[in-house]
Formats: C-alpha cells, structure tokens, sequence
C-alpha cells in the first residue's frame, strides 16, 4: 500500500478510510447529529458475544421497549444508568430470528458500536469473542493517498502504544473495544510515528481521555 491509494484488510468492503475516520471520531466524540451508518449486512456478531448494554437515563424510547426486568442499575455509573445484560449463550434478550427487536429504538452504546474500529487499530478482540473477530478480520479499508495512510498508520501505532503502557493509563489497560477507540482519538500523537518520550504521551491521553 503506497501512493495515490490502495486496500488494507480481509475482503468485506469497510469503505473509504479518511471519511470513515472523520465519522467515527464525531461520533465518539458525541457531536451532534453525528453518525455512522455501519454495513452490518444481516451480521449479529456484537449481539451475540456476552457484551452489555449500557442505557443511559434520557434514552426514553429504548427504555419503552425493554422489559423493565431485563434493565439492571450499571455498576460503577451515576443513578438512572442501566445496563443490558445477555443471556446464557451470550445474547442480547433483545435479538430476536430477525435481528434486533427494537432496532429503530436501540440504545445509543448500540448506534455507536462499530466493530470497524478493531479492524482500524489492528486490535484483536480476543478469543472469547470469536464472532467479532471473525468479521473484523474481513474488513477491508479503501485507503486513499498518503494523508489516509499516515492517519491509518498513527491509528496503528496508538493502539500498540496502549497495548503495551496501558498500566500507565489512569484506569489501566481498557478492553479491545475501548482500547481502539481511544487509539482514534489520540492518533494525532502519533503522526510523527512512536513517541520519543512516552511518559508525556500519557500526561496527554491522561488529559484528554479522563
């Protein structure tokens, strides 16, 4: 991959890296009306991999559709925030033959889950979650000149760089999914390539990230 454009992943088309990129990073950053529209394609792989569901208080449309049984208070987060849990396979109780029951109305930690992320971070979700694994490794980011391939290599080395000084972090090494995330976020850091000096990378992340 080199010059004017080229191809990184496994085969599913992911689309176009920059304009991805620039979606995702609004949405994460929780600016409004941001989106990102995610090619699921029929696949359930983050319904069906023993993940919570965080609802938040205001999220009054997804609470009307979920039992009230099923929405338990979230541990460690402020009153009125709830959690989801799966069931004995690992599923969401909300998907159903079809797909989800109340998509239209699905929680926000739904909307904004993007299992791209791992694939552009080069971040494994792990072994207990082989469905996610197993589509993150067929995306395949279109990979537009060189601003695309630095921005896709600095997403890269950020991730690593977590990897291996997440103790340093304030709340320490965070889950594959969080991890990529922030990778996105701080890829600014690493434009230039590794930090020369990885503890002001920290004071940084510290800083933006708490």
């Amino acid at each position: 991959m080199s010059g004017g454009g080229g191809q990184v992943g496994g085969g599913r088309d992911a689309g176009a890296f920059g304009p991805w990129l620039g979606s995702m990073l609004a949405v994460l950053r929780d600016q409004p009306g941001a989106t990102v529209d995610v090619p699921c394609d029929g696949c359930t792989a983050c319904c069906e991999s023993s993940q919570f569901v965080l609802v938040e208080p205001d999220e009054h449309a997804a609470r009307s559709m979920i039992p009230a049984e099923l929405l338990f208070p979230a541990p460690g987060a402020p009153e009125g925030y709830s959690v989801l849990p799966y069931d004995e396979h690992g599923r969401c109780p909300m998907l159903g033959s079809s797909g989800c029951l109340i998509y239209e109305h699905r929680p926000r930690t739904c909307r904004a889950y993007d299992c791209r992320v791992l694939a552009a971070a080069g971040v494994d979700p792990g072994p207990e979650k082989p469905a996610i694994g197993r589509r993150v490794a067929e995306w395949t980011f279109r990979v537009d000149g060189a601003e695309d391939e630095v921005a896709l290599s600095a997403v890269r080395s950020a991730a690593v760089f977590l990897e291996e000084h997440g103790d340093e972090l304030p709340a320490g090494t965070p889950p594959p999914t969080q991890l990529a995330a922030m990778a996105l976020e701080v890829h600014d850091l690493f434009t230039g390539g590794p930090p020369a000096e990885p503890s002001e990378v920290i004071v940084e992340l510290g800083r933006r990230l708490r």
